[in-house]
């Protein structure tokens, strides 16, 4: 075992790491459901120049960005989610677990389809985590 090693090991035993506990990766402040709102858009927004475009070239890059502008919005959701969100937001708003269903599963099919209701539908449901995400800030 290197010198390092064994020095790092005595130090251990001697003085055992402090325990720290955090709910989320950051400090609070950090988390907005802006950046899935914002990805929203540019898919809304890609559908919209996808449907009106006849360039094939366009079309089929207007689809692998907005697929991958979908999955930006699944990630950004699923951060709030699994790192912003505590016990006790979900018992002042026992929909949350339905709500962040419902949204993934639109940002999902957004990379399905260039059906812009869709991405009216994801918008609507992001809208509706950010209203509870500004309601839990103030608390």
């Amino acid at each position: 075992m290197p010198l390092t090693s064994r020095l790092l090991t005595l130090l251990d035993r001697l003085q055992p790491a402090t325990v720290v506990h955090a709910h989320c990766d950051l400090p609070c402040g950090v988390y907005d459901p802006a950046q899935a709102r914002i990805e929203a858009e540019s898919v809304k927004q890609i559908m919209e120049k996808h449907n009106a475009s006849s360039d094939h070239d366009f079309k089929t890059r207007a689809i692998l960005i907005k697929e991958e502008r979908a999955d930006l919005v699944k990630h950004h959701l699923w951060v709030l989610w699994t790192d912003y969100f505590k016990p006790e937001h979900l018992e002042k708003h026992p929909q949350l677990h339905d709500l962040f269903w419902r949204a993934t599963k639109s940002a999902g099919e957004a990379k399905k389809t260039t059906d812009v209701a869709v991405a009216d539908r994801l918008l609507q449901e992001i809208a509706e985590v950010d209203k509870i995400f500004w309601e839990t800030k103030k608390a």
